[in-house]
């Protein structure tokens, strides 16, 4: 993985408001904040945690739906919900929205609204939820060592 698909992995993380909480993010539960983190003890299987408030059995640093993670631990053959099942989980989604090509060569606009359907949290989108500025990505994304197109 290079820098910028690294930086652009945190910026997801940041974005869905799982950095730096608990397992920097991996082992976070959707409504999680900094304040009142939820987090979840094993990374043997999706934690499977049905939110009420918000629908969601959203879950890990990119905030997976129990029924994506099951998809995707077959298609990837993955052993677990650990960190690294849920960054190759978030890189195939990445692959297959075509917004890698956008990643290695800094275009993190392009990459963003390729992705804004996936990430509530991505400008762009219409899921109804809190959507972070492309301004306050970008940003996040070089401080996090992300390289941007000129």
């Amino acid at each position: 993985m290079n820098v910028n698909e690294k930086a652009f992995l945190d910026t997801i993380a940041y974005s869905e408001g799982t950095y730096g909480i608990g397992d920097d993010g991996y082992n976070v539960l959707v409504g999680s904040t900094k304040s009142a983190p939820l987090l979840f003890d094993s990374y043997d299987d999706h934690p499977r945690v049905y939110n009420k408030k918000f629908n969601s059995t959203a879950a890990g640093r990119y905030q997976i739906l129990a029924h994506i993670y099951d998809s995707y631990k077959e298609l990837l053959n993955l052993p677990n919900f650990s960190p690294e099942s849920q960054n190759a989980i978030a890189m195939q989604i990445i692959k297959e929205r075509h917004a890698l090509t956008d990643i290695d060569t800094g275009n993190v606009d392009s990459a963003v609204m390729k992705c804004s359907n996936i990430w509530a949290s991505f400008p762009g989108n219409n899921y109804g939820q809190h959507e972070n500025k492309l301004v306050v990505l970008q940003d996040f994304y070089t401080n996090v060592g992300g390289n941007l197109t000129s």
